[in-house]
């Protein structure tokens, strides 16, 4: 039997799409699965308890989605609370334990450290995961199992990670309580491909699913979703990184998903890079379903884009924009603001040209959250060590450990640069402004967790991707 857990407890609650697809995989291929979702159990201590108390299963699976909660004015670690869940569940079960997940493969080996659990798997982890438990059933040849992280003879070993180039995904989604999650969390995700060829300057979305672009076939997808559509799941939102890298990949799904009049069927929300972006594509988009685009813009100076590594400039902007305008897309612009060599003025003009365009939103976020193996790491080297560096923002003592949230801000933003971006969106009720650390600001942030404003408004039946259901709330347009 294989035991899988869902550990990730943030609301609104975000469906373990993740750890679906490694369940409907196991399941495929004959092996028993038994899940326990602690995202939607009102006592998680107790459920744990009772569940392994008269289960024996074979292997015992954890995801992990998010390390942190990617947001400096908070900075809030999960690594501890799972390192705890490892703990505890040692004294319910022999059974030996695996972590996985997006989040976990940013830090795969320092986690398996951490935390002290047996496995980890760096990567896809469907077949992994059934060629972990054919192991453990006979032979125990872990060098055989793709991605894998484990422990032999007082070492942790590792194999590469994997990152299959056919992406195979089951598309029925019966596993977990969909409906619920839809309840709770106003939308569900699909995933369209894994990996990503870009390098921008901060991400670590190749150190976790890859560093090339692994597409799944588009029948595939239209299949999942009308499996979801089956359950009375009509809102979706894509859960890879931007849809539109390949463009020739999101054509086709979307041609797909049009010769199955599935947009007629289906609202869903999408991230796109801001080129490759033109007419037919935002018509494709429109015909297939997709209401609302979430463009990483990161700015709109030319500076900042440059050190970013971004491939657009500021009229790649205004056609995205345009586009979305003609074809009755909302559109959000994702900034990041903060990054080496931000001063003011490039702020300004980044929140004046934003201004100008006037997508339906804009996210300031300010501060990037620093990861091992980025581009970031590498540029922040260059200007001398870390422990020294003016701009680097941290909740914890002791050394630099990027293993902890760890968040760079430029210093010539000044010593209250929340304060600085606040007074350059004046007001502007299209900007979710970063968090100025006093008690009445956290109104005006756009921190997805824990937000009691979203959950509420789901909880009262909105439904969408969270840009749109808080820009419904803050500007009153559907």
């Amino acid at each position: 039997m294989l035991t899988l857990i869902n550990t990730n407890r943030m609301t609104p609650a975000i469906g373990p799409i993740g750890l679906e697809y490694v369940a409907e995989a196991a399941a495929l291929a004959g092996i028993e699965v038994d899940i326990l979702d602690l995202a939607l159990c009102d006592d998680p201590e107790k459920s744990l308890r009772e569940h392994l108390s008269h289960r024996r299963p074979t292997l015992i699976g954890l995801s992990f989605r998010n390390v942190d909660d990617c947001f400096w004015p908070s900075a809030q670690w999960f690594v501890p609370d799972l390192a705890e869940l490892v703990r505890r569940i040692r004294g319910l079960s022999e059974a030996p334990i695996v972590l996985g997940g997006v989040g976990f493969s940013v830090f795969a080996r320092p986690i398996v450290e951490y935390t002290g659990a047996d496995f980890g798997i760096h990567g896809d982890g469907e077949q992994a995961t059934i060629a972990l438990v054919r192991q453990l059933q006979n032979g125990r040849q872990f060098e055989q199992v793709p991605g894998l992280i484990w422990r032999a003879a007082g070492a942790v070993r590792s194999n590469p990670p994997a990152w299959p180039a056919e992406i195979d995904l089951p598309a029925r989604r019966e596993t977990f309580d969909n409906r619920t999650y839809f309840a709770r969390g106003g939308q569900c995700g699909f995933e369209t491909k894994r990996g990503c060829n870009r390098r921008c300057l901060y991400c670590a979305d190749p150190l976790s699913k890859g560093p090339v672009s692994r597409s799944r076939r588009p029948d595939q997808i239209a299949d999942e979703i009308e499996a979801l559509l089956a359950q009375g799941i009509d809102v979706l939102h894509t859960c890879d990184a931007e849809f539109n890298v390949p463009r020739s990949h999101a054509l086709a799904v979307c041609a797909e998903m049009i010769r199955r009049a599935l947009g007629d069927r289906v609202r869903w929300y999408a991230y796109l890079a801001v080129t490759p972006f033109d007419g037919e594509l935002a018509a494709a988009l429109r015909r297939a379903g997709c209401v609302g685009i979430n463009f990483t813009g990161d700015s709109a100076s030319a500076a900042m884009l440059g050190t970013y590594r971004q491939l657009h400039r500021q009229e790649d902007l205004v056609t995205a924009v345009r586009l979305c305008r003609r074809n009755g897309l909302k559109v959000m612009i994702d900034l990041l603001l903060g990054g080496p060599g931000e001063t003011p003025r490039t702020v300004a003009e980044t929140i004046d040209f934003i201004k100008r365009i006037a997508p339906d939103c804009a996210g300031a976020s300010l501060g990037i959250r620093v990861y091992p193996g980025t581009g970031m790491v590498k540029a922040l080297t260059r200007e001398g060590p870390l422990d020294g560096n003016p701009g680097l923002r941290r909740k914890y003592t002791g050394p630099i450990d990027l293993f902890q949230p760890t968040f760079y801000l430029s210093p010539a933003l000044g010593p209250e640069p929340a304060r600085l971006i606040k007074d350059l969106v004046a007001g502007d009720p299209r900007f979710f402004e970063p968090m100025v650390e006093q008690p009445d600001a956290a109104a005006t942030d756009h921190n997805y967790n824990d937000n009691t404003e979203l959950v509420d408004a789901i909880r009262a039946g909105a439904r969408g991707a969270y840009w749109d259901i808080l820009r419904q709330l803050r500007c009153g347009s559907s």
